[in-house]
């Protein structure tokens, strides 16, 4: 019976990922040219996704196909009364929707982000009703999203819908653009604000990422999606709940040693052997307190 919920307790995590230290509770790491998975833990597992929802809201409002200089109006109703999130785009402020757009996917902006789907051709209601439709039409069957933002711990995936998901959006090339770079001017107010991607790998030395978004909540804990080039291939990453920025950077660079590494399969598998011989011995000890 032991072996048995220690293998199903194992049965969630490729080799790899036993191999490399990973803090964030769920991680996926596709070779994108093969679709071949590189790193899996928890992949299937729903849980909230915090800000990557924006993806979602950036793919549906430019699938719109909206004219990008319209200045469009940060109203009360984008103040965020769930979580009360801080933002620097006060309310009255009227800013081009391209560049809302650029605040809500590169700085994270929530009340940018509730601004788009509030002045999304037909309000509202129209704009939740087409996230539920790409989702249906990307795949994405464990994907749940009610609110454009992802302050709501109800708008939820898994790794591996998210992968798809990434895939699909950098298939924009706005978004693309907007979220691999490190920093803009926008003009707000009649003043010149400077904002930084949340993403603080992008333009970081040994990086070279096509797609970012940065995501957190005290339910979704740490996120991250980014496609990025590492020994010699395009690959897509996701990292899940982890517990604090710092996990979530080392999860980063802990991957990117893996992939562009020499993969010294031997070793793989003996240190996923070691691992597993541990969580028996702790089964045991755990069984013996009891």
């Amino acid at each position: 019976m032991l072996k048995k919920i220690v293998a199903v307790l194992l049965s969630t995590f490729t080799a790899a990922a036993l191999a490399v230290p990973l803090g964030s509770q769920s991680v996926l790491v596709v070779e994108d040219d093969t679709g071949k998975v590189l790193l899996e833990k928890n992949s299937t597992v729903q849980v909230p996704i915090a800000s990557l929802t924006k993806l979602m809201t950036a793919m549906v409002v430019l699938d719109s196909k909206p004219d990008m200089k319209e200045p469009i109006s940060i109203d009360q109703a984008d103040v965020d009364m769930l979580k009360h999130s801080a933002s620097r785009v006060p309310v009255g402020a009227e800013i081009a929707r391209g560049d809302v757009l650029q605040l809500a996917l590169m700085s994270s902006d929530n009340r940018a982000a509730a601004s788009l789907a509030r002045t999304y051709p037909g309000g509202p209601a129209a704009f939740k009703a087409a996230v539920h439709a790409k989702i249906r039409a990307l795949g994405l069957t464990q994907t749940v999203i009610e609110e454009p933002t992802g302050l709501s711990p109800e708008n939820r995936s898994t790794a591996t819908d998210l992968v798809k998901m990434a895939k699909a959006a950098s298939a924009y090339p706005e978004i693309a653009r907007i979220t691999t770079e490190t920093k803009d001017i926008i003009k707000i107010k009649g003043r010149q604000v400077e904002y930084h991607n949340t993403n603080r790998l992008v333009g970081a030395k040994g990086w070279d990422v096509g797609l970012s978004k940065t995501g957190y909540t005290e339910e979704a804990g740490r996120c991250l999606i980014m496609r990025f080039k590492s020994g010699g291939k395009n690959n897509t990453l996701v990292l899940l709940n982890a517990k604090a920025n710092s996990a979530r950077l080392m999860d980063a660079f802990n991957i990117r040693r893996f992939i562009s590494g020499p993969i010294d399969q031997p070793k793989v598998m003996k240190a996923a052997a070691k691992t597993k011989k541990k969580a028996i011995k702790a089964s045991k000890r755990n069984r013996r307190a009891m």
